[in-house]
């Protein structure tokens, strides 16, 4: 069974998708969501008009205990546990959209929407410091201080072991269609498949957990942090480096960057990249021509002003 509010979400975010097609003529033609291995619905959570102040503890989604969630329709769900910071400020929260998901492993999650009157991060003391990015695929990351940061490389790693289960996966797909039997009754397939989609969810959440704490460190050590606003997009169409620029996540860390610094009081700024790497930070001139340089020039000379770059 499901619940109303989880009817009606629907509704609103299907209605929404079309009047964004339709006003902005930005977004493309709303797509029913393919049915596969991940599942996800949104509900709400409502307050009666007898409670005065809504808390965590007293709305349709509200917390039971330090482990235990009451959901609707669902009942009385057993989770790990919220951070202590907000244990504390409980009675200060209310709840609003409430989204329950699967992944592909099998791994349930619940996501809450908050709202308090108090911010959930305490904005951090004033640090006069400024830094500049330069996100490239030999280091992760260079700053202009000099400090470079190593690219881990996660998918690389575990690249070999993958392409041989997903080579495994593809045999069983083989014979169970050769078989005539569907896939969701494959017990040899669905091992198979949930083997593939832990390694995968494995090099996402390392990847995951490194650029949250370099992008945390670089927000936390300056007030002011800039960067090239990178397209991945069309970077990804160059065959040669796709793979590489997929597995080193510049946009989610760009991402990471914007709300951290607007959620810790600093400021992120990015420019365009256009002819960054083509011009003298000294007097501005721009490399054109016979004299532009190539992936290969890492030290050179302004031909303009005579200041030597490395």
């Amino acid at each position: 069974d499901f619940d109303s509010l989880m009817k009606a979400n629907a509704i609103k975010n299907y209605k929404t998708a079309w009047k964004l097609f339709h006003q902005v003529h930005q977004a493309v033609t709303p797509k029913f969501h393919k049915r596969g291995y991940t599942q996800t619905y949104q509900t709400s959570c409502l307050y009666s008009a007898k409670v005065t102040a809504p808390t965590m503890r007293n709305g349709s989604v509200r917390l039971k205990d330090t482990h235990h969630l009451q959901l609707p329709k669902l009942g009385r769900l057993r989770f790990k546990g919220l951070p202590p910071k907000i244990l504390v400020q409980a009675d200060d929260i209310r709840i609003g959209t409430t989204t329950i998901s699967m992944d592909a492993v099998g791994h349930y999650f619940v996501s809450l929407q908050m709202g308090s009157e108090h911010p959930f991060v305490s904005k951090q003391s004033v640090v006069k410091s400024k830094v500049g990015v330069d996100l490239n695929l030999d280091n992760f990351l260079t700053d202009s201080n000099g400090q470079v940061i190593a690219n881990p490389r996660y998918y690389r790693t575990i690249r070999g072991k993958l392409a041989k289960a997903q080579r495994k996966l593809s045999r069983r797909a083989r014979r169970a269609k050769k078989s005539q039997r569907r896939l969701s009754e494959s017990r040899n397939y669905q091992k198979q498949r949930i083997l593939v989609a832990k390694l995968q969810l494995k090099v996402a959440n390392q990847r995951k957990n490194f650029l949250h704490h370099v992008s945390t460190a670089l927000i936390k050590n300056h007030d002011l942090v800039v960067a090239e606003e990178l397209r991945s997009k069309n970077m990804l169409r160059n065959h040669a480096l796709a793979m590489s620029i997929a597995d080193v996540g510049w946009r989610t860390l760009l991402a990471m960057l914007s709300y951290k610094a607007e959620l810790y009081g600093c400021k992120f700024l990015t420019v365009n990249p256009r002819n960054t790497t083509q011009t003298c930070s000294h007097c501005g001139h721009i490399m054109t021509g016979k004299n532009k340089l190539t992936l290969a020039d890492r030290k050179w000379t302004c031909p303009n002003c005579g200041i030597f770059h490395v």
